[in-house]
């Protein structure tokens, strides 16, 4: 399960920290089933959708991963439609997966708990 992410906090990540290595990806992404590694300009990300009944559940789940990312002072791409909600965790600063989008990813999911 994913209770060692849910105890994690991320750390300040610098310009040097180091990305997640494959290996650590592939014993990572067990733990967060529901998230996808996409990759955009070189740059991986994990990519989730939430998918919600309405309008107002859509934009309180949304608030909620902001306030996730506040507390985490680590900040996703947020998407809002209606009845859905993508959220993608990479770190900007290193252009790629650090432990602390692992961390967030597990998170957002509690979040839904």
């Amino acid at each position: 399960m994913n209770e060692n992410l849910l105890k994690g906090s991320c750390e300040a990540c610098r310009i040097d920290a180091p990305k997640v290595t494959n290996s650590e990806i592939e014993s990572l992404m067990p733990q967060i089933p529901s998230w996808s590694i996409l990759e955009n300009d070189d740059i991986k990300k994990l990519v989730c959708s939430f998918a919600f009944l309405d309008y107002d559940q859509t934009v309180n789940f949304a608030n909620s991963v902001t306030k996730l990312a506040e507390e985490e002072d680590h900040h996703p791409e947020i998407i809002i439609e209606w009845g859905k909600v993508t959220v993608s965790w990479w770190s900007h600063k290193i252009k790629g997966l650090h432990m602390n989008d692992f961390i967030c990813a597990a998170k957002t999911d509690e979040l839904l708990k």
